[in-house]
């Protein structure tokens, strides 16, 4: 069976040794020092490893089944979910005042990662009740608040988000879900929902929906839709569960992965709901929930990477194969250990150095969002959202990739169930697909996003990479600036390709769009390795930490930038060949 170690030790280089969380002058960071960390991170690995890594198979073997309009969890699921729930895990950093810990975002990520990468079917039924929970936090009224958060943040009532229909998934605007005008201020919601991420389920007392709907009478498209709490079982005066809803599943989806998570058909038959939020301002609402979410997906694409390089590694080391081409290095044995090939080497190291690099920039972009909610940093918040969509697109692109190369390194046993490498590469798979696919996510990085608030925040983006380069210029860290240097020079020209071609051809800039947000997405974790190789180079000169770690570190930043980051220009140079040999063909010719 595989197993899964929490990165407790990466995570803490990273929070402290390059981000130095206890000296941020956010709210809440003071609080974060060595010791309390890894206290926290310590208690949330062994959770992770003893409780929900042995439940993924499980998972994934049994799945949910639909009994009588209830589906059932796998085995040993609820007993799980009770232990995540008594021990506070499930709202760390929601506010104390509906029985959240408040702790910093960024704290709640790295614990996030740690149980994605555990068992991510099982995370996922939390993880959707934070950000319906986060929705409510930000656009509900008291009353909403009062009646809802507590039980949420405790997840004694999960949450999920209905936006898709079988019509329209990208495209809101075309939902035919209604929400029709109540006298006593309620709406009656009818219509289907598919694709539905917990959305029934045998592990709470009440599930509260929020749902995309139309109001009678409202603009046509996306300008017409609101949001709505559709509880699955009606609240009381006092807070007691009165009678069911009219909200039902109607089937469980048969999926390629994340097989223990019930991802739902949701048929609601004049549910009664109540207004999230403004009329007609239902999408401004969701993307609370969105953004959020495509943060945590983001995360789901590192988690896997992790721990399938973890197994992937523990193969390499075990396995014995051929003979090393400079001689043999298990002399008493009837062959070499897989790792002494260097093609063997050049996966792992694929995977190591996507998989630090990639949670270096998971957690820089969570204190970025700690600054924003708690500290009221306005440069921050147009920094995150930059780059939320370079997180979400290319940290599960590149996370599948990883997974791939890990089953690849187990050859044919990769390919058989009983080793449980084709469940990461099935579970990585759907993050490239939900909370917007990622082509959407490239479209609204070169669509939206870089133009936004006049192009601001991708300058900031370019002159932070310029400011670091420059104060570090030279011995000892010449071997990682000068190629930052170099792809950030790349990323420049993509973007002025798109100013200079984008207004005449939009095909121009849209038919680069990925390999822009590839591009970018190298440039930040070429520049997170560049801080952390810093970082090392800091620690190894005052003797602090152990030698090892840091050398690797050091080791594998100089992998990244001799051997990954150069993808950057392969990315440029498809950007700079415009749209014509995307757009050529007619569409009968393909």
């Amino acid at each position: 069976m595989p197993r899964y170690t929490a990165p407790v030790k990466d995570m803490q280089f990273i929070l402290h040794d390059m981000l130095d969380v206890s000296s941020d002058k956010t709210p809440g960071y003071g609080e974060l020092d060595r010791d309390f960390t890894s206290a926290v991170l310590d208690e949330a690995g062994k959770l992770a490893s003893e409780v929900l890594s042995p439940l993924n198979v499980v998972g994934d073997t049994e799945g949910c089944h639909l009994e009588n309009g209830v589906v059932r969890t796998p085995t040993g699921f609820k007993a799980a979910f009770d232990q995540v729930r008594e021990g506070g895990w499930t709202a760390l950093d929601l506010p104390e005042e509906f029985g959240g810990q408040n702790m910093p975002y960024i704290l709640a990520t790295a614990v996030g990662e740690m149980f994605s990468g555990a068992n991510q079917a099982f995370t996922m039924y939390q993880g959707l009740t934070h950000g319906a929970a986060s929705a409510i936090l930000a656009h509900g009224t008291d009353d909403q608040k009062q009646t809802y958060l507590p039980n949420m943040a405790s997840c004694e009532w999960t949450g999920t988000m209905n936006l898709t229909e079988p019509h329209c998934g990208t495209d809101l605007g075309l939902m035919r879900t209604k929400a029709e005008p109540q006298d006593d201020g309620s709406y009656a919601i009818t219509g289907q929902k598919i694709f539905i991420s917990s959305g029934e389920h045998d592990m709470a007392d009440n599930i509260i929906h929020l749902v995309l709907a139309k109001i009678p009478g409202g603009p046509e498209g996306i300008k017409g839709v609101s949001l709505f709490i559709v509880p699955k079982f009606l609240v009381n005066d006092d807070g007691s569960l009165g009678e069911r809803n009219g909200v039902s599943c109607g089937k469980i989806e048969e999926k390629m992965g994340i097989h223990g998570n019930s991802t739902c058909v949701m048929n609601y038959d004049g549910a009664k709901g109540w207004l999230l939020g403004e009329e007609h301002k239902g999408m401004r609402a969701m993307f609370t929930m969105m953004n959020e979410a495509r943060i945590g997906v983001g995360m789901q694409g590192v988690a896997q990477a992790e721990v399938a390089y973890q197994n992937a590694l523990d193969y390499a080391k075990d396995r014995l194969q051929g003979r090393a081409v400079t001689g043999a290095e298990n002399p008493d044995g009837p062959a070499d250990p897989l790792i002494v090939h260097p093609d063997i080497r050049r996966s792992l190291m694929d995977q190591k150095s996507f998989a630090e690099g990639a949670r270096a920039f998971l957690l820089w972009g969570s204190q970025l969002i700690d600054r924003a909610h708690r500290g009221g940093d306005e440069d921050a918040h147009g920094m995150i959202s930059l780059l939320t969509p370079v997180i979400k697109g290319f940290l599960t692109d590149e996370g599948y990739d990883m997974t791939v190369q890990a089953q690849q390194i187990y050859g044919g046993h990769g390919y058989i169930e009983e080793w449980g490498m084709s469940q990461f590469t099935r579970d990585a798979r759907i993050a490239m697909i939900y909370e917007g696919a990622n082509g959407v996510q490239a479209l609204d990085l070169v669509g939206r996003k870089l133009a936004q608030d006049g192009g601001k925040h991708v300058m900031a983006f370019f002159d932070m990479v310029k400011t670091f380069c420059k104060e570090n210029d030279g011995e000892p860290m010449a071997d990682f600036v000068e190629p930052l240097k170099s792809a950030s020079k790349d990323l420049q020209a993509a973007g002025m390709f798109f100013m200079q071609n984008g207004m005449k051809n939009p095909n121009a800039a849209l038919a680069g769009s990925t390999d822009f947000m590839h591009l970018f997405g190298h440039v930040c974790l070429g520049l997170m390795w560049a801080h952390m190789a810093k970082a090392a180079q800091a620690a190894l000169a005052r003797g602090d930490g152990d030698a090892d770690f840091l050398e690797a570190k050091l080791a594998t930043a100089r992998y990244y930038m001799t051997r990954r980051l150069p993808a950057t220009k392969m990315h440029l140079a498809r950007i700079e060949s415009g749209a014509d040999p995307v757009m050529t063909l007619a569409a009968e010719q393909f």
